[in-house]
């Protein structure tokens, strides 16, 4: 008698135990996770929504792309004018192909483009694709690139940044993935972000790519996961990404980190070539 009441005691004190768990799993905030394991339980579809693959012969698709047009460093002290010539920005043999050259241009030295799908492809969590070859030469810095529509949480870096892509010149074939917010910048050196070799980074396509979540963001180059930045729950200082962003490309010149050592001017033109763009909506 003793025995059995001892193994219905053990047995209701595990019932109550498995209780009190399942209620606080389930009065936990959506998105709000310390790892982000919760991300296993998301799909994408298997269709993009948005893509270009870029067809056709000459400027980048209107419909799909407008320029940021100008220089005065851009925040970073960078060495280009941004412009929206074809000499800069084309689209041939199914490649865009953005080309940083040394040619004065509206008192910079170089020229480029920077490409915005700005009010033009706008996006709220999914899958982010793309198929680049990056440019050589030191002074370089290729980006590809997501900044928020609206600003909802105040100027950079309140509203944040995803930086699906950055590679800087004198440091041939690290790429890095890195995501900016109010908390975690490098101003602050809080910064969130990994980096990984890519061998050929410039001389083959590799395709580099993040996740975006409600739980996390978590970036990848070639299919393989080299960064994860989960949603820590604790308000938009440390995650701003429950806004709408949208895609930037481009190649600056020089700056605070692109120009770190120097830039190799004999390098230029230089290109950065971009096989398809491709967004995979989040599927719940």
């Amino acid at each position: 008698m003793i025995k059995s009441l001892s193994v219905v005691c053990i047995a209701l004190v595990y019932a109550v135990c498995l209780s009190c768990s399942s209620a606080k799993e389930a009065d936990a905030p959506r998105g709000a996770t310390s790892d982000s394991s919760a991300v296993k339980s998301w799909r994408f579809a298997s269709t993009p929504v948005w893509a270009d693959e870029f067809e056709g012969e000459g400027k980048p698709d209107p419909d799909k792309w407008s320029y940021d047009i100008g220089g005065g460093g851009w925040g970073n002290h960078e060495l280009e004018y941004y412009t929206d010539s074809q000499q800069n920005a084309s689209v041939s043999d199914g490649l865009l192909t953005i080309t940083a050259r040394h040619q004065p241009t509206e008192g910079m030295e170089y020229s480029s483009a920077r490409l915005a799908t700005k009010n033009k492809g706008d996006f709220l969590y999914g899958r982010f694709e793309a198929k680049a070859k990056l440019p050589v030469g030191k002074g370089t810095w290729p980006a590809i690139w997501m900044l928020p529509t609206d600003w909802a949480y105040g100027s950079w870096p309140k509203s944040g940044e995803i930086d699906i892509m950055e590679h800087v010149g004198y440091d041939q074939d690290r790429v890095h993935v890195t995501v900016h917010t109010e908390a975690y910048n490098h101003r602050l050196g809080t910064q969130k972000g990994k980096d990984k070799v890519v061998e050929h980074a410039s001389t083959e396509f590799h395709v580099y790519r993040i996740d975006w979540t409600p739980d996390a963001i978590k970036g990848y180059i070639d299919d393989e996961q080299m960064f994860d930045y989960p949603n820590e729950g604790t308000g938009p200082a440390v995650w701003p990404f429950d806004k709408k962003f949208h895609w930037l490309l481009n190649v600056a010149v020089g700056g605070d980190w692109g120009g770190t050592e120097g830039v190799d001017s004999e390098a230029f033109p230089t290109a950065m070539q971009v096989d398809y763009v491709r967004v995979y909506p989040l599927v719940e």
